[in-house]
């Protein structure tokens, strides 16, 4: 499984005056991330997505980071209908930032501010919400996607911070998710890993508690939790049975 960040396909930073004339329309429609099987996810998202995703971790050494799973092929998504609607209640704050990201060419020591400027609800017509006033100056509007990017990128610092506690405990084991189509095809999943929870539960009771005061244990136990929905996910494709082993 491999986090795939293709739902921009022209990330252009966001500059008076490049964008002076440009509105932004905002709409329901999530076709540009229909070619994703896989999001990252923040861990203050966790309680919300453990309730319909199912959240494993990805990546290797220091980039390691939390994602969820959102279908079993390369470029498929199983949560955004043929018609574009997400067929979920939580929408990953990494979708809904969406057209606009941080960009950074110093290891993160600097963000720019970029606009996929591909995307549909670009234009110079008036729909939307316009970027720059008339005098050039930043709109309410995009002060307040300003504000979110910078949210959205302190939780990704504290959720990095999250994953390295995981990997000092030794606690994150790589897994395979076997199924079997209705035509009886194999097929798995793999390139992810979870928490191991009988690690989970040897770790001596001093650092368990250390882990409750922080509210790390309780992400440990709804990513845990939340392995229940790679079943209802897969029911999606009408894949009757499923099981995780370790790789």
């Amino acid at each position: 499984m491999t986090t795939q960040l293709l739902i921009y396909e022209r990330a252009t930073p966001v500059s008076k005056q490049k964008h002076g004339d440009l509105y932004v329309k905002k709409s329901l429609d999530y076709s540009f991330s229909k070619h994703v099987n896989s999001v990252p996810l923040m861990a203050v998202e966790f309680r919300n997505a453990a309730a319909e995703y199912a959240i494993v971790f990805t990546g290797s050494d220091e980039d390691i980071m939390p994602a969820i799973v959102l279908g079993v092929r390369e470029r498929e998504n199983l949560y955004v209908s043929e018609n574009g609607d997400w067929d979920a209640k939580y929408i990953p704050a990494f979708v809904r930032r969406y057209p606009f990201v941080f960009s950074s060419n110093d290891e993160g020591k600097t963000f720019t501010l970029c606009i996929d400027e591909e995307y549909a609800g670009c234009n110079q017509e008036g729909r939307g919400e316009r970027l720059f006033d008339a005098d050039g100056e930043w709109t309410q509007y995009l002060k307040g996607v300003l504000d979110f990017l910078k949210e959205y990128q302190a939780q990704f610092q504290r959720t990095k911070a999250f994953c390295k506690k995981l990997k000092e405990l030794n606690l994150l084991e790589s897994m395979r998710a076997q199924f079997t189509l209705t035509s009886g095809q194999q097929m798995g999943l793999s390139g992810f890993m979870i928490i191991n929870r009988d690690r989970l539960k040897e770790l001596p009771a001093d650092q368990l508690s250390e882990l409750a005061k922080t509210d790390e244990l309780e992400l440990m136990y709804l990513h845990l939790q939340s392995m229940r929905n790679l079943t209802a996910m897969l029911e999606k494709v009408q894949i009757p049975k499923t099981e995780a082993t370790e790789e």
